[in-house]
């Protein structure tokens, strides 16, 4: 039997307190794994709706340079695609969700109102190739950070479900069981006392 296993007095005091510990804990944990449960289906409505839009940006984009190609050649399509510049405005910071960092992309789509190549030579389906590519990226940067956020919060739900199971599965019932046996160790131990003592002043008497 462990030390603190021992019926007495000071031993149910710290059973009882780490047992009302494991319930604050639990019920913390519960309220947790609420939030990031809605705060991930929030997100998942969020994917789907940028994905919706990424399945149609990317039709007419495809559409577009294949009429591209096939009014301008796709050596002349490419030739121009080198003109695009590097994409180097997005930024990444963190904010919190219940403990858990899920990423906030911040960007600029500099090339959003400005075609990078000059007008000779070319057509409107290339024009329009640029635009809807450019739309494109956008919805593509922004569900990476909508299903990375989502990924972070479902392992923080799983760990969190994890942790929260085992107060409730393992650690309650072990203290509850262990503050009822040392509670009815002690009543027993005050009933044999007092029958004792009763014995005695009988006894005198």
């Amino acid at each position: 039997m462990e030390q603190n296993e021992f019926p007495t007095k000071g031993n149910l005091i710290l059973a009882k307190n780490t047992l009302k510990l494991s319930k604050l804990g639990y019920d913390l944990l519960d309220k947790k794994r609420s939030v990031l449960i809605r705060e991930i289906m929030l997100l998942n409505e969020h994917a789907n709706e940028i994905q919706e839009k990424i399945d149609c940006v990317f039709t007419a984009a495809y559409a577009a340079l294949q009429a591209a190609n096939i009014e301008m050649g796709i050596s002349s399509v490419e030739r121009f695609s080198y003109g695009i510049p590097r994409e180097e405005t997005v930024r990444v910071r963190a904010r919190s969700i219940m403990g858990v960092e899920v990423p906030v992309v911040d960007y600029e789509n500099a090339t959003r109102d400005a075609l990078n190549y000059g007008f000779g030579n070319t057509t409107v389906a290339l024009d329009e190739a640029y635009r809807c590519f450019n739309d494109a990226k956008d919805l593509i940067i922004r569900l990476a950070a909508v299903e990375n956020s989502a990924h972070r919060l479902a392992v923080s739900i799983r760990k969190t479900q994890k942790r929260a199971n085992a107060l409730k599965n393992v650690t309650i019932p072990k203290y509850e069981a262990r503050v009822k046996l040392i509670q009815e160790t002690l009543e027993e131990r005050d009933r044999d006392e007092f029958t004792r003592l009763k014995v005695i002043k009988g006894k005198r008497q």
